[in-house]
């Protein structure tokens, strides 16, 4: 592959710009292949898959020449696949057909969640080298220190904040512009922080909160505006107990386009009909809202929190990004990454255990809901 790239960069620049083109192309062309065609039943198709499964690899083997053991093993599956695939019919068929390519996703999972988590698990209860059980020890210093239980209340405090702040100011920017003139320009300025990685946000941000000594440039907003009035800089992100609130309004500012765009579409599916009949009993705007409209998207509502709450329990990148943890800014998720970094497997799966237990009632609950909306139907 990198003799590829280095024949490829030695070519006219004019020349390197359509063969990028073709090969954009192509990858979509095989997409669309996957997608449109593969699928299709009959000889043909069938052919064309045992084609597509067993030769793709080989030559993707002779052009890199770096892969043969993956080709070959691509191949070969490719082939038993095609088998299924050419033999599979009704009945026994059809459910051998079905174990054969459910396998690979279920082994995939087991080895990428169900065994890590399960080792996590017993690592909780063993020393760092995790070659002797200490029981609750690794627990019992978790709830001994004080930093680390900054960062549980922290985290709790993330999980209370976040999700209402940004539900309710999505819900509030969805109602008031829906149907409204240059609805879409509104929502896609309001959805574009989602489109940035936490970590991106994070740069932003500190640029906002940047804090020079008094009497230099103020490279940060806030204090410009600080300075600007008479005021003194402040350092936002470092004085306590406010800075983490600061922090939170990064992860508000990104979660309340998801919102936003969520309750948007529910507040549309809300039956025109309830709401003409509430205005001709003479209900005001805000009782049309809380009798009609919020009932009206009561799981979209839940669907929103619970998403965010998940996000607010397993927030890292803007934390380590902004603070690193410190000034008494630490959550759970960057206490496993500060404990894992310096060898602690025991106190990391610790603080990884509560984690789970955490996010855990929220998804149980998540799944009631869905449970019931099926039944309801």
């Amino acid at each position: 592959m990198s003799g590829f790239l280095k024949w490829l960069s030695a070519l006219n620049p004019f020349v390197q710009i359509p063969l990028v083109i073709l090969a954009f192309g192509a990858v979509v062309a095989l997409l669309i292949f996957f997608i449109e065609i593969a699928p299709r039943s009959g000889r043909r198709y069938t052919v064309i898959r045992l084609l597509v499964c067993v030769l793709f690899p080989l030559i993707l083997f002779f052009v890199l020449g770096s892969i043969w053991p993956a080709a070959v093993a691509a191949a070969i599956l490719g082939a038993v696949f095609f088998l299924l695939d050419y033999r599979s019919k009704a009945g026994a068929g059809y459910l051998f057909q079905l174990i054969g390519f459910l396998t690979p996703a279920v082994l995939l999972l087991a080895i990428g969640l169900v065994y890590p988590t399960v080792a996590t698990f017993f690592k909780a209860f063993q020393d760092d080298t995790g070659r002797r059980f200490i029981g609750f020890g690794n627990f019992a210093f978790v709830f001994g220190q004080e930093d680390s239980r900054t960062a549980i209340l922290n985290t709790l405090i993330w999980v209370l904040v976040v999700p209402a702040l940004s539900t309710a100011f999505g819900l509030a920017y969805a109602v008031f512009i829906d149907r409204s003139k240059g609805e879409k320009i509104l929502k896609a300025l309001v959805f574009m922080p989602m489109a940035i990685s936490f970590v991106g946000a994070s740069i932003i941000w500190k640029f906002v909160y940047d804090a020079n000594e008094a009497g230099k440039p103020q490279i940060g907003l806030l204090n410009q505006f600080v300075v600007m009035f008479g005021g003194k800089p402040v350092d936002w992100i470092n004085v306590g107990p406010w800075n983490n609130l600061f922090l939170m309004v990064i992860l508000i500012w990104v979660q309340t386009g998801f919102a936003m765009v969520v309750l948007s579409a529910s507040i549309k599916g809300v039956p025109a009909e309830q709401m003409e009949a509430a205005q001709l009993d003479g209900t005001n705007a805000w009782q049309r809202f809380v009798n009609v409209t919020v009932p009206g998207i009561r799981s979209s509502l839940i669907v929103v929190l619970t998403t965010i709450s998940i996000a607010s329990l397993k927030v890292f990148d803007i934390v380590q990004t902004m603070t690193g943890g410190a000034n008494g800014t630490n959550v759970l998720a960057n206490a496993i990454y500060l404990n894992g970094s310096h060898f602690q497997d025991g106190r990391a799966s610790a603080f990884a255990v509560i984690l789970f237990l955490l996010v855990l009632p929220i998804i149980i609950y998540n799944v009631r809901q869905m449970r019931l909306q099926k039944e309801n139907r």
